[in-house]
C-alpha cells in the first residue's frame, strides 16, 4: 500500500502542474506587426520603341584636293586643321614645265598663223587668175584646200595652247568651298601628281551640317519604310516626293556616352540592299553650329522604330528572373503578396515592357523583394519610380 508520505508528494506535484498549465493558457499568442513596403503601379501608355545603330560621321561636303599635274610642291599656303575660304590658295606646284609647254604651243600657233597667211595669199592670187582662165580650176581647188588645212592647223594649235594654259593653271590649287582643311599629304619639295606619290593632297570638309551613315537589316528597313508610307498617306505625299521621317526626331549618342544636343533627320535611304551583308545604308543629317562634330567620328544613331500603343511598363527592379522565367510580387486588394508570372518584351531604358501577366495600375513590390513572401500581409505605400533614362 502507498503510504501517506508518498501520496502527499504526488498530490503536490499534480497541483504544481495544474498551476503551470493554467498560467500558460492565460497568455495570448504574440502577433507579428504588418510590414510597410513600397510599391509602384503598373504604367500603361503609348511607348516609342528606339534602336541604336553605329554610324560614321561625314561632312556635308568632303572635297578631295587633287594634284592634276605632275611637279614639285613649291608652297603650302594654309594652316592644317583650320578653316579655309572658297578660292583661297592652298598649294603651288612648280610651274616651269607647264610654262615651257605653253611657250612651245605659242610657237606652234605663230607657225600656224604664218602658214595660214601664206595660204591665204596664194588663194587670193589664184582667184582672179582663175576667173580669166589663166590657171586651171584644179589649181584653184588645191590652193583652197591648202588654205582650209592651214586654218584647221591654226585652230588646233590654239586649242593645244589653251589646254597647256589650263594645265599651267593647275599648278595653283585653290579651295573649292568654305570648310575645314585636314593634314597635308605632301610637303614642300615633294613630287606629286603620279602614283605612288600623292595625287590627293588634302580634303576640305564643309561641317555646318554633317552626315552620319549607318546600316539597317532588311527587317529594320521595312519597319522604317512603313513609317514613311504611313506619313505619306497622312500628308498626301506621292511615292516619289521627298519626305523626312518625323522632323528632328533622330538622336546622336557620341563615343563618350553623351547625347548630342541637336537632333537630326533621316534624309536618304540607299537604292538597294547590299547582297553580301543583307543591309541597307541610311543617312541622317545633323546641324553642327558649334563645330563639335568632325568627319571620321563614330556615334550611335538612336532611331524611333515604332510606337507601342497602350503598352504596360514596370521598373526592372521589380522583376525576378529564374531559369529564363520572369515573375513579380503583386500586392492584391487584400494587401497580401502574391507571385505572378509575366511575359516581357524589350527593355526600354530602365523599364521592362510587359506583354502578358499584368493589368494597369496593379501594385508591384519594389526594392523589398527579399523581405516579402507569398500570402504575406503588408501595408503598401505607393511611390513614384524615378527613371534614370530619358527614353520614357
Amino acid at each position: 500500500m502507498m503510504n501517506i508520505k508518498s501520496a502527499s508528494v504526488i498530490f503536490c506535484v499534480m497541483l504544481l502542474l495544474n498551476s503551470l498549465l493554467n498560467s500558460c493558457s492565460d497568455k495570448k499568442p504574440t502577433e507579428m506587426p504588418v510590414q510597410q513596403i513600397n510599391v509602384v503601379n503598373v504604367i500603361q501608355k503609348d511607348v516609342p520603341v528606339y534602336k541604336e545603330f553605329v554610324g560614321e560621321i561625314f561632312g556635308e561636303k568632303d572635297i578631295p584636293i587633287r594634284a592634276r599635274v605632275e611637279g614639285l610642291v613649291e608652297g603650302v599656303h594654309f594652316d592644317e586643321g583650320f578653316r579655309v575660304k572658297k578660292g583661297q590658295l592652298l598649294y603651288t606646284i612648280d610651274p616651269k614645265p607647264q610654262e615651257a609647254r605653253v611657250n612651245a604651243q605659242e610657237s606652234k600657233v605663230a607657225e600656224a598663223e604664218t602658214m595660214l597667211a601664206k595660204a591665204k595669199s596664194d588663194l587670193d592670187r589664184y582667184k582672179p587668175l582663175a576667173e580669166i582662165n589663166a590657171v586651171s580650176k584644179s589649181d584653184l581647188d588645191a590652193k583652197q584646200a591648202q588654205y582650209d588645212a592651214a586654218l584647221s592647223s591654226l585652230e588646233a594649235a590654239k586649242s593645244n595652247r589653251e589646254s597647256t594654259k589650263i594645265e599651267l593653271g593647275y599648278t595653283r590649287i585653290y579651295s573649292p568651298i568654305n570648310g575645314i582643311i585636314g593634314k597635308t599629304k605632301a610637303k614642300v619639295g615633294d613630287f606629286v601628281g603620279r602614283d605612288p606619290n600623292p595625287v590627293i593632297l588634302n580634303v576640305v570638309s564643309e561641317t555646318g551640317n554633317v552626315k552620319i551613315n549607318f546600316f539597317l537589316t532588311e527587317s529594320e528597313y521595312l519597319t522604317i519604310f512603313r513609317q514613311i508610307s504611313n506619313l505619306r498617306e497622312k500628308q498626301n505625299f506621292k511615292a516619289d516626293d521627298k519626305i523626312r521621317i518625323k522632323e528632328n526626331n533622330i538622336e546622336l549618342i557620341l563615343s563618350d556616352g553623351s547625347v548630342y544636343n541637336h537632333k537630326g533627320t533621316i534624309d536618304f535611304i540607299d537604292r538597294s540592299v547590299d547582297a553580301t551583308t543583307g543591309s541597307i545604308m541610311i543617312q541622317a543629317n545633323f546641324p553642327n553650329p558649334e563645330s563639335i562634330l568632325r568627319p571620321g567620328l563614330f556615334g550611335k544613331v538612336k532611331v524611333e522604330m515604332e510606337v507601342k500603343e497602350d503598352a504596360m511598363l514596370i521598373p526592372q527592379r521589380c522583376v525576378m528572373e529564374l531559369q529564363g522565367k520572369y515573375s513579380v510580387y503583386v500586392v492584391n486588394d487584400s494587401n497580401k503578396v502574391e507571385t505572378r508570372q509575366i511575359e516581357t518584351g524589350r527593355k526600354i531604358g530602365d523599364y521592362w515592357l510587359v506583354t502578358n501577366g499584368l493589368k494597369p495600375n496593379e501594385k508591384l513590390v519594389i526594392d523589398a523583394l527579399q523581405k516579402v513572401r507569398p500570402q504575406m500581409e503588408v501595408s503598401p505605400t505607393v511611390v513614384e519610380f524615378k527613371s534614370q533614362s530619358s527614353t520614357i
